[in-house]
């Protein structure tokens, strides 16, 4: 019997696979009878059992691998029987590992070179194999180098370039768990013993388990052979075949009773039976179905009436809760409103003593105005004759006075914003210019002329210091004077005049208060230097005044109360399109010296309208059109400046909402409701059903008279919706606000801010 390199015989190698039989090969039946083996433990690895092993040859047959769940091919060379292998062990140089390959012993060194080539994934030929450190040639096969048949023979192998071609085994190490190559006897003809070399194939693939049994002490798992096995397939006869024994439900009605066998014996003759586990039994009271029925009646009432008691707990507990919310609730709007009045006060309080704004002055104004009038009834009521006249003279003083102070205090802060301003418009010209990139950033670009727009910005600057020293004084404006002598026109060389002169008094010990006036005039040519085109380009875009005077032709119009001319923009322009001849300046002189009247009431109102109408609907247009003028006409004329369900006369405490909250916002759809009245109304889905029907026909009477007045603006024209004729003839007439009107909404104004 044949012997293994290692010195094992093959029968006895054979013995330790349970699924080789005798003569290698092994009956499909029993096969399928006892299972085929999934798992086995894992042996050491020897010289027999080496690592990164790939197969060689032509025809291969499948067996199994039990480490890894693989299929196996076993290679029978049926085309050369009479053949011999031998087993090559090829060493990989320099990791070391080792591939076992059975080759036939005719081929050469270059088909060997090949063959793990393509199980290497390198190209062949930078493979260099070597025999006892000894490099062979191509052409010569393993007979040629004294390789005996059947033998086991170690060779080298290694990369001629290692760094591009490095030679690495596709499987690793803890992936073997069986041998390479196997010798198996296989019957021939005539009863004689053949061996032949079997090479295990290991796919990539891990093999479903469709069921099995597992050992309980090795935990090798064994599939059934029949689950592994694809099912014979009948033919097809190309008639589809239904069973009516598989489509038809049978049923099947039994009644089954056990019986109940019961027998007792009793003393007799010959036979005694003890009575000392006897007891006797009473029978206890009848109990009729009515009675039984009546007393799970009682029960279920009871239950019911537990459940109930639950249930009720349950919604008093959830009506206790929305209760405490809804007064959290009414407690938080009560305290929002109450400190919404408390920042309207401070800031009212603010704009008394720290005006800075035109409304800010317009609010003193009306406050004096108040005074004056309070003063005056109380002097009419109080005094009578000479005495009256001289309390009369003493308030005309007093307010003259107080109309200085307001004066002084107007000029101080029209300077300080002045001043805001012009630094404010340099440093919108000095600013560099922003691009959107395409990753979202901002890119800043400086331009020659934003570069020469900050220079003249941190001249102007430095010309503006005053709490400087007289050398830096002379350094600022030589710097000057070198910058405008680069343009020649009469502006250069007045700046040049003045800075000669400042330098001149200067250097003869003129005191800097004394300078203050020559001063000034420099800022002032050199701001009006800075704002010339020519001189700095970038001021262009900034500039109100269009540098082209063909624009001005169209744009200029005669104010018949200062006669001057002036753009468009500068005059007053209502809703009716129709322009009043009156400049802003004029009009604010106006308001100053007879009415004294304060907006600031109507634009709030106005603005908190356009928020609330841009957040309902994005595309309103009619709030948009509206002036604080067309909005002071809603409240004093239309709705006489007081809400329509509570008549609240807190102008601060009123806005606009919707009257039909299902249309857009207009003057002849709204309602003007006080703050509170407000989140109530808008939860109104019928009106016709919640308000009573005078105070419907009230608030259609004022939307007619809103939309009479409103008709004959012409962008407003355009959004009056369709109205009957007969509708129309039956409103009333609205007339032209007088001067009754106007002075009650004044005296409701009055009362207001008491």
């Amino acid at each position: 019997m044949a012997k293994e390199p290692n010195g094992t015989d093959k029968k006895k190698k054979k013995g330790q696979n349970p699924e080789i039989g005798e003569h290698g090969m092994e009956h499909k039946d029993e096969k399928d009878q006892r299972g085929m083996k999934l798992q086995e433990d894992k042996k050491p690895a020897s010289e027999d059992q080496d690592e990164n092993f790939r197969p060689s040859g032509s025809a291969q047959s499948k067996v199994a691998a039990p480490s890894h769940q693989k299929e196996v091919s076993e290679v029978v060379r049926a085309s050369d029987k009479d053949a011999s292998w031998v087993r090559l062990k090829v060493v990989l140089v320099p990791e070391g590992r080792v591939m076992t390959v059975a080759f036939a012993i005719e081929l050469s060194i270059h088909e060997l070179k090949r063959h793990l080539a393509s199980e290497l994934r390198v190209p062949a030929d930078v493979l260099q194999i070597s025999l006892d450190g000894r490099a062979v040639e191509e052409h010569k096969s393993l007979m040629e180098l004294g390789v005996r048949p059947h033998s086991s023979t170690r060779m080298e192998m290694s990369s001629t370039d290692p760094s591009f071609h490095p030679l690495r085994p596709l499987r690793l190490l803890e992936h073997d768990s069986m041998p390479d190559v196997i010798t198996v006897q296989v019957e021939a003809d005539g009863g004689v013993l053949q061996e032949v070399v079997v090479e295990i194939e290991r796919p990539r693939h891990q093999k479903a388990f469709l069921g099995g049994y597992r050992h309980r002490l090795t935990g090798v798992e064994y599939h059934h052979a029949a689950v592994q096995t694809l099912p014979k397939r009948r033919p097809d006869r190309g008639v589809a075949v239904f069973s009516r024994d598989t489509q038809t439900v049978e049923l099947k009605s039994q009644a089954q009773q056990c019986p109940v066998n019961a027998s007792t014996q009793m003393t007799g003759i010959g036979c005694y039976v003890s009575c000392m586990n006897d007891r006797l039994v009473t029978p206890g009271k009848y109990t009729t179905a009515d009675e039984y029925h009546d007393r799970r009646l009682r029960a279920v009432i009871r239950l019911q009436t537990f459940a109930r008691r639950w249930l009720a707990q349950q919604v008093v507990d959830h009506l206790r809760k929305e209760r405490a919310r809804r007064l959290a609730w009414l407690e938080m709007q009560e305290r929002r409103r109450n400190e919404e009045k408390e920042e309207q006060l401070r800031d009212r309080r603010n704009r008394w003593l720290n005006p800075k704004r035109q409304e800010d002055f317009n609010l003193l104004y009306q406050a004096l105005e108040k005074w004056r009038n309070e003063e005056e009834q109380r002097i009419s009521s109080s005094l009578r004759g000479a005495e009256r006249k001289a309390a009369l003279c003493a308030l005309l003083d007093q307010e003259m006075d107080l109309i200085a102070a307001i004066g002084r205090h107007h000029i101080a802060v029209h300077s300080d914003n002045y001043d805001k301003a012009v630094r404010n418009f340099l440093d919108k010209s000095a600013s560099p210019h922003q691009r959107r990139a395409a990753d979202g950033r901002l890119i800043e670009i400086d331009t020659q002329n934003t570069i020469r727009a900050r220079e003249l910005r941190d001249l102007y600057n430095s010309i503006s210091l005053t709490t400087v020293s007289q050398e830096q004084r002379l350094h600022f404006l030589m710097t000057l004077k070198h910058t405008v002598k680069e343009q020649e026109c009469e502006l250069t060389r007045d700046i040049m005049d003045l800075v000669d002169r400042e330098v001149d008094l200067m250097t003869r010990g003129v005191k800097s208060a004394k300078l203050e006036g020559l001063r000034k005039r420099i800022c002032t040519l050199l701001l009006q230097y800075i704002k010339t085109p020519a001189f700095n380009p970038e001021v262009a875009k900034l500039l109100k005044v269009p540098q082209n005077p063909s624009q001005l032709k169209n744009d200029m119009i005669l104010c018949q109360y200062c006669h001057r001319y002036l753009r468009l923009t500068d005059f007053i322009m209502s809703a009716s399109g129709s322009l009043n001849r009156q400049c802003h300046q004029c009009a604010r002189l106006n308001n100053i010296a007879r009415s004294r009247d304060d907006f600031t009431f109507y634009k709030s109102i106005l603005m908190r309208l356009r928020a609330d109408e841009q957040r309902l609907n994005a595309e309103a247009k009619i709030p948009f059109l509206l002036k604080v003028q067309d909005m002071q006409y809603l409240v004093e004329a239309v709705w006489a400046s007081r809400s329509a369900l509570s008549a609240s006369i807190d102008l601060y405490n009123l806005v606009f909402v919707r009257w039909d909250r299902q249309k857009d916002w207009s003057p002849w759809n709204c309602i003007l409701l006080s703050k509170e009245e407000t989140s109530a109304h808008l939860e109104v889905e019928d009106i016709h059903m919640t308000y009573d029907t005078t105070l419907i026909h009230e608030i259609e009477r004022k939307h007619a008279q809103a939309r009479r007045h409103f008709s004959q603006v012409p962008i407003m024209s355009e959004h009056l919706d369709t109205h009957p004729a007969a509708v129309l003839g039956n409103q009333l007439f609205s007339k032209p606000i007088t001067m009754a009107i106007v002075k009650h909404a004044k005296d409701i104004t009055q009362t207001s801010d008491h």
